[in-house]
């Protein structure tokens, strides 16, 4: 079975870091393009950040300069760190396995999410 897991959510303060995690598993998704999205309550999911196959990363205006996306192939694993947090960060993360090297659009699998909290 193809799957992907979150975890590191949690609660933080508002300033501080937190580093997710996500487990791929199934199969290798070393050259599938990755994202990681969130959804606030009340609110759609939105982009946060993406990574292609070959590394090249995107960011939504809001996480650009304070999250950074990273992949671990050998480890089949994707990661999201972040900086600098502030409480509209507030959402569950989560993550997403492509089926294109380098594109969002048609996702292949996503996993079920992963709550961050941050505190004023």
């Amino acid at each position: 079975q193809v799957q992907v897991a979150e975890s590191g959510g949690g609660l933080v303060q508002a300033g501080g870091s937190l580093r997710l995690s996500c487990a791929a598993s199934g199969r290798n998704f070393s050259k599938n393009a990755m994202g990681w999205f969130r959804q606030a309550p009340g609110k759609e999911r939105e982009f946060v950040a993406r990574i292609t196959y070959i590394g090249a990363t995107a960011y939504s205006d809001s996480t650009k300069g304070r999250f950074t996306i990273s992949r671990d192939n050998a480890k089949n694993t994707l990661y999201l760190q972040m900086n600098s947090l502030k409480p509209e960060d507030t959402a569950v993360y989560y993550c997403a396995a492509a089926r294109s090297t380098v594109s969002l659009q048609n996702i292949e699998v996503w996993g079920q999410g992963t709550l961050v909290t941050v505190s004023e």
